[in-house]
């Protein structure tokens, strides 16, 4: 089982949703970056259960325990260890699930090739297994701000409601002042509404993501394999219920001719500067050939509806071998998206911070020396 992403900025993660405890151990991290554990409890509490009635009412703190690689508040080059212990799972919930496949998960297909299941909240499959991945990517994000690079990200869409397009500076602003993480504050609230209509029904919903990161210069990435948005659509694709990945204007090119969509560029100051090149368009979502345009990086991610549902559903008794159904009891979110935007910003920011180790902008021992070169 393979349980850790990146190349040389590395995230592994361990834990299970009703085992003690579960985190991450994060390798690769140049030392002197000034980091506290605040950095990673703010990014943690974005994606907190329980924090709106359109989420699991699973109420877990999510108080962060770091165990190693900080040093008077600053990375000194080992491996960052955070722990988060369970404290609100109810294991008999899942007690008739144990022979029962769920619909949607992957009990099956885990059972049948590991034999030795942990059925409980789907054990190390379950989204709260995605806390590792933001233990990680707070880390990046922190280390990418000090190269004036951000990651934001905001639900497009739900269902058949989508958002308006919105300017890119403000969307971080409004995404954050309503549960769905709409820059759409009109549509926000229709989302809600959707969403809440699909949980009294004891039914789900799914719906559109983008991720967007602001700064990253150009030149980061491979042209051949190890292409940037190759590994940005790979990470993305590895996210729980994350059925189809996009970048910049994705499948949308096939009603295109290329005249209408090139990003033709130009010279934004006379000075000869690569950061003083840019594109007049964006479709291409930041990335040509693989590697990183100077232009803002953009993703979009489609989120499938969660699939325990209390409605009745169809499925296999596998110790008895007949067809059986399923009533599924305990706390789940009626919508991934408004969750999702946390953990698809930690993806996207862990993909560029390995890149940009691997590329030479970050020294890879030692932070100063990149700062101060």
């Amino acid at each position: 089982m393979t349980n850790t992403t990146g190349k040389t900025f590395t995230v592994t993660s361990f834990g299970s949703s009703h085992g003690k405890a579960l985190g991450a151990v994060v390798d690769g991290c140049p030392a002197n970056l000034e980091l506290k554990i605040e950095d990673i409890q703010e990014e943690l509490d974005k994606r907190r259960p329980g924090t709106s009635k359109i989420t699991t009412s699973r109420a877990e703190t999510d108080k962060i325990e770091i165990l190693s690689g900080i040093f008077n508040d600053k990375t000194d080059g080992t491996p960052i260890t955070g722990i988060i212990k369970n404290n609100q799972h109810k294991s008999k919930d899942y007690e008739n699930l144990k022979n029962t496949p769920r619909p949607g998960h992957g009990d099956y297909t885990w059972k049948e090739k590991y034999g030795n299941y942990d059925y409980r909240g789907g054990g190390h499959g379950s989204g709260r297994v995605t806390i590792g991945h933001v233990i990680g990517g707070a880390i990046a994000k922190k280390l990418l701000s000090k190269f004036n690079i951000k990651i934001i990200s905001h639900v497009t869409q739900i269902g058949n409601i989508k958002a308006k397009t919105v300017n890119i500076n403000l969307i971080e602003e409004y995404a954050n002042k309503n549960p769905v993480r709409c820059a759409d504050l009109e549509a926000a609230k229709s989302m809600e509404e959707l969403i809440l209509e699909y949980k009294e029904k004891g039914d789900s919903i799914g719906g559109k993501v983008e991720i967007i990161a602001i700064g990253v210069p150009t030149g980061v990435g491979n042209p051949v394999f190890g292409k940037l948005d190759g590994e940005i659509a790979k990470s993305l694709m590895e996210l729980g219920s994350v059925k189809g990945v996009e970048i910049g204007m994705g499948f949308d090119v096939i009603n295109h001719r290329a005249s209408e969509i090139n990003d033709e560029f130009y010279i934004k100051k006379e000075n000869r500067d690569k950061k003083n090149i840019g594109t007049r368009t964006n479709t291409s979502g930041g990335i040509l050939g693989g590697i990183s345009d100077g232009m803002a990086i953009v993703a979009k991610i489609a989120v499938k509806p969660t699939p325990s549902i209390s409605q009745i559903q169809n499925t296999v008794d596998l110790e008895k071998w007949e067809n059986t159904k399923i009533e599924i009891t305990g706390r789940h979110d009626p919508c991934i998206c408004p969750r999702i935007t946390t953990v698809s910003e930690s993806s996207l920011a862990i993909v560029i911070a390995d890149n940009m180790i691997r590329s030479g902008f970050i020294h890879p021992s030692d932070l100063n020396k990149t700062i101060h070169r």
